[in-house]
């Protein structure tokens, strides 16, 4: 007979020790909140531009940056209330279309500002009130199609996984204008800090808040 398999290794050899194990939903708040982070780094950036540059015609999925962060904020308005009623075990908003009436609510990034700042601590605040049993909670929509229900960390993770899209789609928008892009990837890295010290104190947050350390 051959010899014993080996028992499975759970890092390579000379590893450190693996620290404990973080959980899906401090990974959905940490998301939560670097979707502040970025979208409080981009915004300050584009409230440097004139009125005419924030809405002028430019080749992207909307056609200037006015209409993409309009959107943004219109669609984070309408998932952060379905999440919302679905934790308070309410009925789905009965007209989604509701959401983008009119299509691009602000004029300038100075009004736009203040409300993605709130549906995003909006998003912070549903995050950090998940229990287990609540990532799986269904969250109902009504489509055209009708009725749709999806798990809570699936929709997170879409609403997240917008954001990253039509933030990119403005940063490279804004790579046309006199002012210059932002960077939008130095928040998950811990040698990073420092790189976004300055907007989380702006924002009231701070490494402890987004990544707590467990009590011994």
């Amino acid at each position: 007979m051959g010899a014993a398999a080996a028992p499975p290794c759970p890092h390579p050899p000379g590893w450190p020790k693996i620290g404990p194990v973080i959980t899906l939903q401090r990974h959905l708040a940490a998301w939560a909140y670097q979707n502040a982070w970025a979208n409080h780094r981009l915004l300050k950036a584009c409230a440097a531009l004139s009125p005419e540059d924030f809405a002028a015609p430019r080749t992207s999925f909307f056609p200037s940056l006015k209409a993409t962060l309009n959107h943004i904020v219109t669609v984070d308005w309408m998932y952060a209330d379905a999440m919302e009623r679905a934790m308070a075990g309410r009925e789905p908003h009965p007209d989604l279309a509701s959401f983008y009436e009119p299509e691009q609510p602000f004029e300038t990034v100075a009004a736009l500002a203040p409300a993605q700042r709130a549906v995003d601590r909006r998003f912070i605040a549903l995050c950090e009130s998940l229990g287990p049993a609540d990532l799986e909670r269904p969250v109902a929509l009504l489509r055209r199609k009708g009725r749709v229900e999806e798990a809570m960390h699936r929709l997170l993770a879409h609403v997240f996984g917008h954001q990253v899209h039509h933030r990119g789609q403005a940063h490279a928008m804004l790579a046309g204008t006199a002012v210059a892009p932002p960077q939008l990837d130095e928040f998950f890295c811990a040698n990073e800090a420092d790189l976004r010290a300055a907007e989380l104190a702006e924002l009231g947050f701070s490494e402890e808040t987004v990544w707590p350390q467990p009590k011994a």
